[in-house]
């Protein structure tokens, strides 16, 4: 029995170590000196020569053994790996969730980001199998080339996670569903997939979900809009935020969900929850020439 008990808290604190160890290198960027690169890591398409930084991977789950113990675990799937989904990864599989990561190009390509987190490369038909939440966070254009049993198998209710954006002049090409047929842009996701989405990380850095975790009540904790009309799904979305260490903002349903599509006030937003309510209530749906195909 003494064998056994060892056994069990030996990876716990081991994990402990590793995540001490990287708490003592995290740092907050300066706005002044902020990296031109944060604004190619918004979403889940890299920007050419952009490389997804692995940096503080574990740095939010420190010294909390016992709150990691008592939260239930989930198998989450997350298709598409780039800035968005790879940080994802990172930090889910840090938090004790049971995380299968999908990409376009097979598991093979997943080797290193599986050795450096835990998660298991699969292919993108397996990812949903038995998640509760499932991330779809590939470029807008590729949507409709996902395979049509994307989420069969996953469990009931499952929560399925939108970090799209619409980008039709620098990827995308004009989509005439959304310009001409008013269609927001995660409706038109929702569609293509066959299921309710909850719109979520579409205007989040893909640094802040590594270097931005901050306990609940702290005064800068950054708060993210969630969007969605399915509300048992937006509660466990809102849930599994705050466990990463940000506060969220129920932005309406999935038709309200253009008040956080790029360019409104609250893209990239980088504050607290008062200022993110204020910033959706400012929002035009009107799009800017810069988004217009």
């Amino acid at each position: 029995m003494l064998a056994d008990l060892f056994a069990e808290f030996v990876p716990v604190l081991r994990q402990g170590l590793v995540d001490l160890l990287a708490l003592t290198s995290l740092r907050e960027d300066d706005p002044n000196t902020a990296d031109a690169t944060h604004e190619a890591l918004r979403n889940s398409a890299p920007a050419p020569g952009v490389e997804p930084t692995k940096k503080h991977a574990h740095a939010w789950n420190v010294c909390v053994p016992q709150a990691i113990a008592e939260r239930p675990v989930m198998k989450i799937g997350i298709i598409g790996a780039g800035n968005i989904g790879g940080n994802l990864t990172r930090r889910l599989t840090a938090l004790g969730h049971e995380v299968a990561v999908a990409n376009s190009r097979g598991p093979h390509t997943l080797t290193e980001l599986a050795a450096e987190t835990g998660a298991t490369p699969v292919e993108a038909t397996q990812a949903a199998r038995g998640a509760e939440v499932v991330v779809v966070t590939v470029p807008l254009k590729a949507v409709p080339d996902l395979p049509p049993n994307l989420l069969e198998g996953a469990a009931e209710g499952v929560a399925v996670i939108d970090t799209n954006n619409y980008y039709p002049r620098q990827r995308d090409g004009r989509i005439a569903e959304i310009e001409d047929d008013g269609l927001t842009e995660s409706r038109w996701t929702e569609r293509h997939l066959g299921h309710p989405v909850i719109k979520a990380f579409n205007g989040t850095y893909a640094e802040d979900i590594l270097d931005r975790p901050r306990p609940a009540g702290a005064p800068d904790r950054m708060a993210l809009p969630v969007a969605g009309d399915d509300e048992a799904a937006k509660a466990k979305v809102r849930a599994l935020i705050d466990e990463l260490g940000f506060d969220t903002v129920d932005a309406g349903g999935i038709d309200d969900s253009w008040r956080q599509q790029p360019d409104t006030p609250v893209y990239g937003l980088r504050a607290g929850a008062a200022e993110v309510t204020e910033a959706l209530a400012k929002a035009s749906r009107e799009r800017t020439p810069d988004f217009r195909g």
